[in-house]
């Protein structure tokens, strides 16, 4: 990672918050803004209204009220994606879509969490033709969103295996860790449930 920081990247995302905060620790000295991108539990709201910039992973208004809560008491604002479930696998975290407009109407009342976007994952497949419509449907859905809250223009979608065609679909961030650092000595499924092993 100081590598990557010497190269120029200064955003690094985790999916794991205690993976992020032992590499937060490590790396203290460095100017380094820290985007967690997977599910968060309640219990480590605390922890990541410390350390992140940006939270990915926006799903449910009882979390949005706990960050929201906890950040007053830090003196912190943050920048938050809300996840949208657009494959239709149960495995995966984050909203239906159908569920998104009357959940973005319900933000402005958690003045610490700057929406900026929405973030998808996936269909977990190597056939394109599969996975760019998750792309296309959230690229609609913030469409329809950004007429509610204008600040929600981000895309967060496509990671190493599949973010051409996030990008060709609009995505203003993609998470591309194996493209640069290359595979975990871990499955893919240990830190993405539901992952087949088939795709990205």
């Amino acid at each position: 990672m100081r590598f990557a920081f010497e190269a120029g990247l200064r955003v690094f995302g985790e999916n794991k918050l205690q993976e992020a905060m032992a590499k937060c620790e490590a790396l203290t000295d460095l100017p380094i803004d820290w985007s967690i991108v997977g599910h968060l539990q309640s219990n480590k709201v605390k922890y990541l209204a410390r350390i992140a910039s940006e939270f990915h992973a926006l799903d449910s208004l009882r979390l949005a009220e706990l960050l929201d809560r906890r950040l007053a008491r830090e003196g912190r604002s943050l920048d938050v994606y809300v996840q949208v479930n657009t494959s239709g696998e149960q495995s995966k975290f984050g909203l239906h879509p159908d569920a998104l407009l009357p959940f973005v109407d319900q933000l402005g009342q958690f003045p610490h969490l700057r929406p900026r976007g929405l973030m998808t994952l996936a269909l977990f497949s190597s056939d394109r033709a599969k996975v760019r419509p998750c792309f296309t449907l959230l690229r609609r859905l913030r469409d329809e969103a950004v007429r509610r809250v204008p600040d929600i223009t981000g895309l967060s979608m496509g990671m190493s295996g599949d973010f051409e065609d996030a990008i060709a679909e609009g995505a203003t961030v993609v998470r591309v860790g194996q493209a640069i650092f290359g595979k975990r000595p871990t499955p893919d499924s240990f830190y993405w449930p539901g992952a087949t092993g088939d795709g990205a």
